[in-house]
């Protein structure tokens, strides 16, 4: 069968029609988009129906989008989705109307990922640790990217099932006296703060701005803060061999892995913990260093559990557009 999938961000989207066969998805019609040019969601999906082939359009049977945001409404009914990161809400009685299809759904975009982990093969993958996964026991799935995902997946009789988290909102909690340090920076600034606030893109910066007020004398950032994407800057400068830059993506990579692990508590995830968002293959030979797994076990009494659960980072950057085809083609 033809679908209509989508990977709704706050800083991409990606939508394709493809044709699904079990797991093997054929992409027929793709298309990339810079999320906030756009004023709507409407708009942007009038402009990708309009370039594909006729043909293409009119032989879709079902659509389903992933978007980065909580659904809200019944499961059978309209439900709709606010962008946490966009001005966008999505109604799907809307996409049906627009769409002129009676099976169109929205649902979370880690809901998505995690939906397409069936669909990946093992070059998609590379492992952190040399676990086994155990067969049936519960997966995590957690990704930094312009927010924190989370999603898990559970054993259901005969196959996984998805279900989505805000888990990326949950309280940062420091593990050492520099994280208090950077905890009381950011309760200047917000009211509360979530692990998002410094495991994203915008978390990188906020952390490199941090570090640069306790240098004396204070570093100058507005030449990283005032371009169009701070993290890939500081990305940069770390490589280059720039001390508070470097100090700034250790601190990142350790936070990372430290909430991964707590969230590995909270799922138990002897299944395989998947490490997803645009960020960590950005930062694989970063995280390959070591700092992310240390912190990642450092669970003083459970880290012998946490020990136990296979650590994996997808470097495929279409999963989540992936399991959204594949639930295209099961609604």
């Amino acid at each position: 069968m033809n679908v209509l999938a989508g990977d709704i961000g706050g800083t991409k989207t990606l939508l394709h029609i493809a044709e699904v066969r079990g797991t093997h998805i054929k992409t027929l019609h793709q298309a990339r988009f810079a999320s906030q040019e756009y004023p709507d969601f409407t708009g942007l999906l009038g402009e990708f129906l309009d370039k594909a082939p006729p043909s293409l359009r009119n032989s879709l049977t079902a659509a389903c989008f992933g978007v980065a945001g909580p659904i809200t409404g019944p499961e059978q009914g309209s439900r709709q989705a606010r962008i946490t990161n966009l001005p966008w809400c999505i109604d799907e009685a809307q996409l049906r109307e627009q769409l002129q299809l009676p099976r169109a759904r929205l649902i979370n975009d880690f809901y998505a990922t995690a939906s397409g982990i069936e669909a990946l093969d093992d070059d998609d993958l590379t492992a952190l640790n040399s676990v086994t996964p155990q067969s049936a026991a519960p997966r995590l799935v957690v990704g930094a990217g312009t927010g924190l995902g989370v999603a898990q997946l559970f054993w259901c009789g005969d196959c996984y099932r998805a279900f989505a988290s805000e888990g990326g909102h949950t309280h940062f909690a420091p593990s050492d006296a520099l994280q208090a340090e950077l905890l009381a920076y950011m309760q200047k600034q917000l009211e509360r703060v979530s692990y998002e606030r410094l495991v994203s893109g915008h978390g990188l910066a906020h952390i490199y701005a941090f570090l640069a007020q306790r240098d004396v004398p204070v570093a100058d950032t507005r030449t990283i803060m005032d371009s169009p994407d701070p993290a890939a800057a500081i990305v940069k400068l770390a490589r280059d061999g720039d001390r508070l830059a470097g100090q700034a993506v250790s601190l990142f990579i350790t936070i990372y892995g430290a909430v991964v692990g707590d969230l590995a508590l909270v799922t138990l995830a002897y299944g395989g913990i998947y490490i997803a968002g645009g960020i960590a293959p950005k930062l694989l030979s970063e995280i390959r260093q070591g700092e992310f797994i240390a912190a990642y076990g450092r669970k003083g009494r459970m880290s012998p559990l946490v020990e136990q659960m296979p650590v994996y980072i997808i470097l495929s950057q279409d999963i989540g557009l992936r399991g959204a085809t594949l639930v295209a083609a099961q609604i």
